[in-house]
């Protein structure tokens, strides 16, 4: 039973919108292109976690503090008799381990050991389990996901599940009895009510207001050469049509991201979507979708 579904973090969402509106330096692509990697693997992921049977919970992408220390767990998988930690790796190419040190083959860079944040992440977890007087048995793997994946010299005692042992694993977890009680059930909700929304180490590119680019772009082939027709937003390259309002509220919507702390107004919103219709037109799609407060010139939208 999924309990929380994976959705795109704000970090992904703000770097995907800032491609289309910015251009990025090399260093600021290649982080973008990694958490997008990334999500498209936790996703492949999520599609074998469904054919998991006996009773179990699972909870996605949870950002949890203890101490003042910020760590994040992919998946969580609650059994009657275990809690697994699951570190999900999109990884694609050759790698090796040399001196619990991690390589690319290709380029000789060394990288973050995925095994070695994940010992971190199960010492936090387990504290904040004693933390709040609960004692469960946890065990955390690094998955790693891609079949295009080679991880060379991987020693045998680490927590590691390659491409070629994934389906093994969820063969071996599916013989495994669970059957989940009422605590099980308060753990989970217990868990996901310490889930932080905002990842206070997010670094995103430096932008503003004016150095990104307006206008609404069409959402299938992000090209801004858009135009209006009735009620329509039709793209003049792929001739992708979406409703207007719903194009006005993806771009509002994408806006309040990137800048929460700017109000809503319609003067701001016409601005923002730049798009060839007149603000009473966008003035009646945010009375209809969203929440006025103040009246007036002072009026603004959430």
């Amino acid at each position: 039973m999924f309990l929380k579904r994976r959705v795109e973090s704000d970090a992904l969402l703000a770097m995907r919108y800032l491609h289309t509106r910015m251009k990025l330096t090399e260093k600021e692509l290649y982080y973008y292109h990694r958490l997008e990697k990334g999500y498209r693997g936790e996703l492949a992921f999520d599609c074998l976690t469904e054919n998991l049977q006996e009773e179990r919970y699972i909870i996605n992408d949870l950002l949890l503090e203890i101490n003042q220390s910020y760590f994040q767990i992919d998946t969580i998988i609650i059994s009657q008799a275990t809690i697994l930690l699951l570190d999900i790796k999109n990884f694609e190419g050759d790698y090796y381990i040399e001196s619990d040190k991690f390589f690319s083959v290709t380029s000789g860079r060394e990288l973050k050991n995925p095994v070695d944040q994940l010992k971190r992440s199960t010492i936090l977890f387990r504290q904040l389990l004693q933390d709040l007087n609960l004692d469960y048995p946890v065990e955390a793997f690094v998955i790693f996901l891609n079949p295009e994946f080679t991880l060379y010299q991987a020693p045998l005692d680490q927590p590691i599940i390659l491409p070629t042992q994934v389906n093994r694993f969820f063969k071996e977890l599916n013989q495994i009895s669970s059957h989940l009680n009422a605590k099980h059930g308060k753990l989970a909700q217990k868990l996901i009510s310490l889930h932080h929304t905002q990842n206070p180490f997010t670094v995103l590119p430096d932008y503003n207001y004016h150095t990104v680019q307006k206008g609404i772009y069409c959402s299938s082939c992000h090209s801004f050469e858009v135009s209006t027709r009735n009620y329509d937003l039709v793209c003049e390259k792929c001739r992708q049509a979406e409703p207007l309002e719903e194009a006005v509220i993806r771009s509002v919507k994408e806006f309040k991201l990137l800048f929460p702390e700017q109000k809503i107004t319609t003067p701001r919103v016409y601005e923002w979507c730049k798009v060839d219709v007149s603000q009473k037109t966008i003035y009646r799609i945010l009375k209809k979708n969203f929440t006025i407060t103040g009246s007036g010139r002072g009026a603004y939208y959430k």
